[in-house]
Formats: structure tokens, C-alpha cells, sequence
């Protein structure tokens, strides 16, 4: 049996709460990748294909605003969030979203490429 501390997270350790992956609905998916700013946050860190800073994204957006955009994208299961000290690392929840939305997240990506490149935005 493991001591009741090795289960909990440290005292003055913060977490976010995130939706299981059979709480994923496609609904809420779809909905967090409507927003361009959004969206633009998801195209980041699938270029990136590792955990970014919050801080990394340069968006054009008050802080607040910004906070509520990474609100929505893990309470729709699209991003996971973890503290790392002071630090939000932000990461795409792909596994998770291929096992319920099998190929999904790679077309809105490519059509977000393709729509980016049609109107110059690179």
C-alpha cells in the first residue's frame, strides 16, 4: 500500500482539470477549433509537435482573453494542460483525440494550412 501522499498531488501543486477521453465530446471539439485564435494556438503546437509555454503565442488578444481561448481548448479535451513550476505547458491531446475522432485533428489542420496559405498568412 502506498502512504496517502504518493497519490496526491504535493501541498501548493496546482492542476487543472481536464475531461476524461470518453468525455470528449465532437461538439465541443469542433467548437474550440471554430475560433480562429484558437485554431491558431492548435496550429502552433502541431508545428511545434512539443509542449509550449503559454507565454510562447503571441496572439492578438488581451491576456484575459487569451486565458478563456486555452480554457476552452482543454475543456473540450483538445489541449492538456500541466504546471511546471511557474510555467503552463501546453500540449495537443493527439492520442486522445485520434482514438475518438480518427483522422479529425490532421484534416482541420490541413485545411487550416491551406486556408492560411490561400490568404497569405503563412
Amino acid at each position: 500500500m502506498t502512504p496517502a501522499s504518493a497519490t496526491r498531488p504535493a501541498v501548493g501543486a496546482r492542476t487543472l482539470a481536464h475531461p476524461a477521453r470518453e468525455d470528449i465530446r465532437i461538439e465541443a471539439v469542433l467548437h474550440a477549433l471554430s475560433d480562429p485564435v484558437r485554431l491558431c494556438v492548435v496550429r502552433e503546437l502541431a508545428a511545434a509537435d512539443e509542449e509550449l509555454t503559454c507565454s510562447r503565442f503571441d496572439l492578438p488578444v488581451t491576456k484575459s482573453t487569451t486565458t478563456h481561448h486555452f480554457r476552452v481548448l482543454r475543456e473540450s479535451g483538445v489541449v492538456q494542460q500541466i504546471y511546471r513550476g511557474t510555467a503552463k505547458m501546453n500540449g495537443l491531446r493527439r492520442a486522445d483525440l485520434e482514438a475518438l475522432f480518427p483522422g479529425l485533428l490532421d484534416r482541420v489542420l490541413e485545411a487550416a494550412n491551406r486556408q492560411a496559405e490561400r490568404l497569405g498568412e503563412g
